[in-house]
């Protein structure tokens, strides 16, 4: 339910920052119920650093790989369909993979510090430029010149047709993985993580082309939802919306799977931990990242945009603050990855003609859900002074996440109440709602744990 609502969700927001909230909504769920006796600031650390790292495959184009599968030119190409689920395949395994990788590392026992996640995160971009150097060049459209190893829309597919290719980057999240996994499990033996990075690749992999396959063969199959049952039944959905939200439930199922067969490889950090960064710089990394992420979301600024395009470089301040923080696990939770959301729901409603006009839809998409969680970050993090479990925290974090995401979600789908005329959102809407309401009757049955020990921080 998580994974199907966060990704369908993720359809109206796009990118980066559209897939971290999938990332986040998954991420609370596998903390809430695998790692119900850590404290809370480990708990947190690991949400916030599952919820970014799921932003990282953002970076990829797809469109056109989906294209090659159910584009009507194409119908009937079995070629083009087989090499276009293996496109999807591969970017939907690179996709969930660093997901599971970085989820991993804040569930394990592995202590990794802020240093050292600075570097490695530094690092991963430098390898992520090498791989597209390898793999994804040479590339001049102009010329007819692309990659060996191409997945979207080429000449070789429509050879007579005026084509706009896109560069892709895959080549160069496949190496950065690569070396992610290497440094985890090879280097720091940490085997949770190198095992959900593994189950992130297979939740990934099936979970795309699954998702593609319910549009394709309604694409491929025209007759059978022309007139009957599956007409009248089909006759207002949005065909993308349920590929994203069929992927994100099959990519959710295989993923908590995955950390349900490594559970008991599952010891959260403890955290009694004297390297926190000060309050100061720890202040300053998560200010500096909100700043550059809302003017490379919202703002016309190229050179920011083109800074904080690559969903590895995007990641590089608050990975690091997650790290040596004790505010920024709680923060990049909450308010951080809600910031560019909101912001862009207020962007598509309040000066479209909303039925609430510019003012309200400022207060009540914006300011109102930033305020909301804002405190409630700040909050957690007192509470986890006072030991409160990482049950208690994701607890309360996903009721909060998963009804805040669905209202603007709804907001955005102008209300699409199943009494009301349907259209093209009521059916995803419908299958929300239900995902949203089984996710809140988890959070309100699962027993509550005592307080963890408060954590001491030695001298």
């Amino acid at each position: 339910m998580a994974g199907g609502m966060g990704w369908g969700i993720r359809g109206q927001y796009g990118h980066e920052t559209g897939a971290m909230i999938p990332g986040l909504l998954v991420s609370l769920t596998l903390v809430f119920l695998l790692c119900p006796r850590a404290n809370s600031l480990s708990a947190a650390r690991a949400v916030a650093w599952g919820a970014l790292a799921m932003g990282f495959g953002g970076s990829m184009t797809y469109g056109q790989t989906v294209g090659l599968t159910h584009d009507a030119p194409l119908i009937g190409n079995w070629a083009a369909l087989r090499w276009g689920m293996l496109g999807l395949a591969l970017k939907g395994g690179l996709w969930i993979g660093f997901a599971g990788v970085f989820l991993g590392m804040g569930m394990s026992g592995t202590r990794y510090r802020f240093r050292e996640l600075l570097l490695l995160m530094l690092a991963l971009v430098g390898v992520y430029y090498l791989g597209i150097f390898l793999l994804n060049r040479p590339f001049d459209p102009a010329n007819r010149v692309l990659p060996v190893l191409y997945f979207s829309d080429q000449w070789h597919w429509e050879p007579d047709t005026v084509l706009t290719p896109r560069r892709e980057c895959w080549g160069g999240l496949l190496t950065a993985l690569t070396a992610t996994v290497a440094y985890v499990g090879w280097w720091r033996k940490d085997r949770l993580a190198r095992n959900l990075a593994l189950w992130g690749v297979l939740a990934g992999a099936v979970g795309f082309p699954a998702g593609q396959s319910v549009q394709a063969f309604r694409m491929w199959n025209p007759d059978l939802f022309h007139e009957g049952l599956l007409a009248r039944l089909t006759s207002h959905f949005n065909w993308w919306n349920m590929m994203e939200t069929t992927f994100g439930a099959v990519m959710g199922g295989i993923l908590g799977l995955g950390a349900w067969l490594n559970r008991r490889r599952i010891q959260p950090d403890a955290d009694t931990r004297a390297d926190r960064l000060s309050t100061d710089a720890e202040g300053t990394f998560v200010v500096a990242h909100v700043l550059l992420l809302v003017t490379a979301e919202l703002l016309p600024a190229p050179a920011i945009q083109a800074l904080y395009d690559p969903g590895l470089t995007m990641g590089i301040l608050p990975i690091a603050a997650v790290a040596g923080g004790r505010w920024a696990p709680y923060l990049v939770t909450l308010p951080v990855i809600l910031a560019p959301i909101a912001g862009k729901t207020v962007s598509a409603l309040a000066y479209r003609g909303d039925r609430i006009g510019a003012v309200g839809s400022w207060l009540a998409y914006l300011i109102v859900p930033l305020a909301l969680v804002s405190v409630a970050a700040f909050w957690f993090a007192k509470k986890s002074e006072a030991g409160q479990t990482g049950r208690a925290f994701t607890r309360g974090a996903l009721l909060l996440c998963t009804w805040v995401y669905f209202f603007l979600n709804w907001a955005f789908f102008d209300f699409p109440w199943p009494w009301a005329e349907w259209t093209g959102r009521t059916p995803n809407g419908i299958v929300f709602a239900v995902c949203a309401l089984g996710l809140t009757a988890l959070t309100l049955t699962l027993p509550r744990i005592s307080h963890h020990p408060p954590a001491t921080t030695p001298q």
